[in-house]
């Protein structure tokens, strides 16, 4: 079954905040459900479908359904890390065309910045028991170890250049800069990028994502609930989602699983790489804006430095402008988690609601992924294609 004009974003809303030290969990779930459903012009009870990740307290979405007062008919709990929310709108598209739900609610919500999380410095072992442990985890990988062996590995092959790398959070910060609640607003330079501290070679301080608390919201609904609500209407006309893993051992870090969930959401869209007029793309750190702009067609595999260098993912100046929000490497990366808002600036792209100043001219495509795991080792992807109708 094709969600192909079967579902529309009706509502969308991002927490301002970017330390909440003074707010619990669930209460930012709560908050963030609230300003969604403002922004649709719905009510908590007409919200039939539930849709929740890791981030999540308790028992997922039986503990926050419980706790938001919501009532589902249907819930999904799909978990791919930062990429959940992205599989989530297909997802709930899905179970809309099925008739399952009308209106389906996703949030996020984190608080690592507020909890003290120094994310990426050490060996993250989520659980013992998964299988990778045994095998991985004598050798002490981070976070930040595995991303600077993908970038390393991507400069050997294809020749990608470190200046190439800085032009990616140079273009993040040009658009940061007018983003009122971002963590990072000053503009950087290519060589300020170059010259803040090494992490992991060849990844610097300004190659990686800011940690951030604060959460969001969207709300997906059917075309009948759409055409009774006075918002913009966002289509969604196509998605995507895979897994890459080790692979048995026959491990290619160059390209991640956007080289599979794109092409996906592209044929379903029924629409090329060249028709899109706005990304967003996921950015924990700069490596992985550039692989994944490769695997989703927007520059051949080793050609992605050229793409991202030059101020080419500048709105307004570039061909490709790209997170005009400042994205997770100088906006926001509320949970360690971003896809959903990377759905949340696209949306306001199409609806022309992006700050006057990043606002791309005649916005209708508009394209947003995910990534969740580690580019290095498994990781998901998520890709959902949007029109302004």
């Amino acid at each position: 079954m094709t969600i192909k004009g079967k579902a529309y974003i009706a509502g969308i809303y991002e927490h301002p905040t970017r330390h909440a030290v003074d707010k619990s969990l669930p209460q930012l779930h709560a908050e963030v459900m609230r300003g969604a459903l403002e922004d649709a012009g719905l009510k908590r009870e007409d919200i039939d479908g539930y849709f929740c990740a890791g981030d999540s307290p308790g028992l997922g979405p039986l503990s926050m359904a419980d706790y938001l007062g919501l009532k589902p008919k249907y819930i999904d709990s799909t978990e791919t890390g930062g990429s959940s929310y992205v599989l989530h709108v297909n997802h709930a598209a899905n179970a809309i065309a099925q008739g399952r739900c009308s209106v389906a609610l996703i949030t996020l919500a984190g608080k690592p910045k507020a909890d003290g999380m120094a994310t990426g410095t050490a060996p993250r072992v989520a659980n013992v028991a998964a299988p990778d442990v045994a095998f991985e985890f004598p050798y002490a990988p981070t976070i930040l170890n595995i991303y600077g062996m993908c970038a390393m590995r991507h400069m050997h092959e294809f020749g990608t250049t470190r200046d190439q790398l800085s032009w990616i959070k140079v273009a993040a910060s040009h658009h940061a800069q007018h983003n009122p609640n971002a963590v990072l607003k000053n503009v950087v330079t290519v060589e300020e990028v170059n010259e803040s501290p090494l992490i992991s070679d060849p990844l610097r301080r300004l190659d990686s994502c800011v940690i951030s608390d604060g959460g969001g919201a969207i709300i997906v609904v059917s075309p009948e609930v759409m055409k009774s609500l006075k918002r913009p209407r966002i289509k969604l006309l196509g998605a995507g989602e895979a897994l890459k893993g080790q692979l048995g051992g026959k491990v290619d870090i160059t390209y991640s699983a956007a080289r599979f969930s794109g092409p996906a959401a592209f044929e379903e869209a029924g629409i090329k790489p060249s028709d899109i007029k706005y990304v967003s793309i996921y950015d924990s750190f700069t490596i992985t804006v550039l692989m994944q702009l490769e695997d989703l067609g927007f520059a051949e595999k080793g050609k992605g430095g050229k793409l991202v260098a030059d101020g080419n993912l500048i709105s307004g100046v570039g061909k490709l402008p790209f997170n005009t929000d400042g994205g997770g490497l100088c906006n926001n990366h509320p949970g360690n988690r971003g896809g959903l808002t990377k759905v949340l600036e696209s949306v306001r792209q199409l609806r022309g609601e992006a700050h006057p100043a990043v606002q791309v001219k005649n916005c209708d495509l508009a394209l947003a992924h995910g990534t969740g795991g580690f580019l290095g080792t498994r990781h998901g992807s998520g890709t959902v294609i949007m029109e302004r109708e």
